[in-house]
């Protein structure tokens, strides 16, 4: 037990490395984790440059191996799906504009499209532009895991724990999707970082700083206010003095009450989230597995040891199994069970209850160094490249388009390609609209016959159509008309839907139909009178349209 003894012990606050507690040294101590950070030998100058050294090299590694992750093949095959799509539309509008389109949808990413119109107005539009922020932000959140791992524990198994969340492919798909879930993440991470500073050494700044950073994760979706719940856990655990307990419920109850307003205006805008279906076995046997490998992991004497080494610091009992499994579990349970009331789980609400499970796997990492005496700097590297090959048939896919329901950006192109001498063009259902929204070069010349109000002056993603009236009308108006559809068949079809369909299928004959990455792309032309002679149209009998794709 002795050799444990020198692994298990805690850690500076800011990541340095662990230490005995009574402050005695240990060559082998040293020898395997580097400089220790004590406080009974030594001066404070020479406490401090160690930790700040240790500090940087373990935020730097995991934080490194995400960006590279990050930027291996960002613009997944060229493509670009129907959320994305919709981050796309909302950025190229004025500030005024997203505003006036949260007051109709969207509301619970507001924020995140202010966001992303700054950085496309500041570095243009692109799909690497469009990705980039979750790239940095995933990045910066292993980064953070690290640091917290490291002053919950010491800082070989903080690395292992951020260098864990960089691998998990989940957390490598949300990395490079145009959405704000690896931002929501990052601030997450962050404020249960803040939340270890403010138990450990409170002050009002701590808890302010803790209070902004739930915040902001809040406005950037509100379901990561679970962690909030999930960080009264954690602090129950600890058995904090009352002082620590009544800041801790200052701060969370300030970043609530300013949140409030979003959460109540979108619940106006609830059938948003009406195509959630109800949690399926699947998804049930992934968070029991990674709820218990948490609970397993949160057992380990690694991840159960006290969070501080320092003569000044107080006895609190926040450590890696208070702080992860908390994190890994409360989220993804609780929403669970709201599920079997109102479906609402996706995994990418939750995205962040994999920072609690990391943390754990890092004190794994930290014990099994111990257990087979092998040295961290030897079995870390070694692991990390055992899991990527591991996993590395997941990880190709995720970086495909074939990982996302469809591709506005094919769709485009096919339009593009198959137009011919098309005078019209048609959306089932309205929400497609955004394949010409994103790409509106293909569709050039092209009149869309069931719009009346455009999505700018409409606020909306989809614009308002006609009625079916007039629908009809326009639709008979035309004599080729390009329809943009889903593959499969279409439920819960709206009567102008219906009224395009019916209206296609009695006057006009289809003479082409492409399904490529999750969307259909079919031509329809003016039925003739019989005998006419007529035939349909080939894209080749009319002027060329060269692909594109923007």
């Amino acid at each position: 037990m002795a050799s444990d003894q020198r692994v298990l012990r805690g850690a500076p606050e800011d990541g340095g490395a662990g230490a005995e507690q009574d402050g005695s040294e240990s060559p082998d101590t040293v020898g395997e984790l580097g400089p220790t950070g004590r406080t009974a030998h030594g001066t404070g100058r020479e406490f401090r440059g160690a930790v700040r050294f240790g500090g940087v090299a373990v935020f730097l590694g995991p934080a490194v191996l995400s960006l590279a992750l990050g930027l291996w093949g960002i613009t997944r095959e060229h493509s670009m799906w129907r959320d994305e799509a919709a981050t796309w539309q909302a950025a190229h509008r004025s500030l005024a504009e997203i505003g006036h389109l949260v007051g109709q949808a969207d509301i619970v990413h507001g924020l995140y499209y202010a966001v992303m119109h700054g950085v496309f107005a500041l570095f243009g539009d692109s799909l690497v532009t469009l990705r980039l922020p979750s790239v940095l932000a995933t990045a910066a959140a292993c980064g953070l895991t690290a640091l917290l791992g490291a002053r919950l524990s010491d800082r070989w198994a903080g690395a292992g724990a951020g260098l864990a969340l960089a691998v998990i492919p989940a957390v490598q798909e949300f990395a490079q999707e145009g959405r704000s879930y690896a931002l929501v993440l990052a601030f997450v991470v962050l404020a249960s970082w803040l939340l270890v500073s403010a138990l450990e050494r409170p002050s009002s700044r701590r808890w302010a700083g803790y209070a902004v950073a739930v915040l902001i994760a809040a406005l950037l979706n509100w379901f990561s206010l679970s962690a909030l719940v999930a960080h009264g856990v954690t602090v129950a655990c600890g058995r904090p003095d009352r002082a620590r307990r009544v800041g801790w419920l200052v701060a969370a109850s300030g970043a609530v009450v300013a949140a409030l307003p979003l959460i109540l205006a979108s619940r106006t805008q609830a059938s948003q989230v009406s195509w959630i279906k109800p949690t399926g076995s699947s998804t049930l046997l992934t968070v029991l597995i990674t709820v218990v490998i948490a609970a397993l992991c949160s057992r380990l004497a690694h991840a159960r040891m006290p969070g501080s080494i320092r003569a000044h610091a107080p006895q609190t009992r926040v450590n890696l199994a208070t702080v992860g499994l908390p994190l890994c579990a409360v989220p993804q349970v609780g929403l669970v069970l709201i599920s079997l009331i109102k479906p609402l789980y996706v995994t990418r609400y939750v995205l962040f209850t994999y920072a609690g499970l990391a943390l754990l796997i890092g004190a794994l990492l930290a014990v099994l160094a111990t257990r087979l005496r092998t040295p961290a700097a030897v079995l870390l590297p070694a692991t990390l490249v055992l899991a990527f090959l591991a996993l590395l048939p997941i990880e190709l896919r995720v970086r495909t388009e074939q990982n996302r329901v469809d591709d506005v950006l094919t769709a485009a192109a096919t339009v593009d390609q198959v137009r011919g001498a098309a005078d019209g063009v048609l959306y089932i259902p309205a929400a497609r609209r955004d394949t010409a929204l994103v790409s509106p070069h293909a569709f050039a010349g092209l009149r869309d016959l069931a719009l009346a109000q455009g999505p700018v002056e409409s606020g909306t993603l989809k614009g308002i159509e006609a009625g079916p009236h007039d629908i009809e009308r326009a639709i008979l108006g035309a004599r080729r008309i390009v329809l943009v559809t889903d593959p499969g068949p279409r439920l819960d079809d709206s009567t102008a839907d219906r009224t395009k369909q019916h209206t296609l299928d009695a006057h006009f004959v289809r003479c082409a139909d492409r399904v490529e990455r999750g969307r259909r792309v079919s031509v329809y032309e003016r039925r003739e009178p019989a005998g006419s002679g007529e035939r349909c149209a080939r894209p080749s009998d009319s002027p060329g349209h060269p692909s594109s794709r923007s």
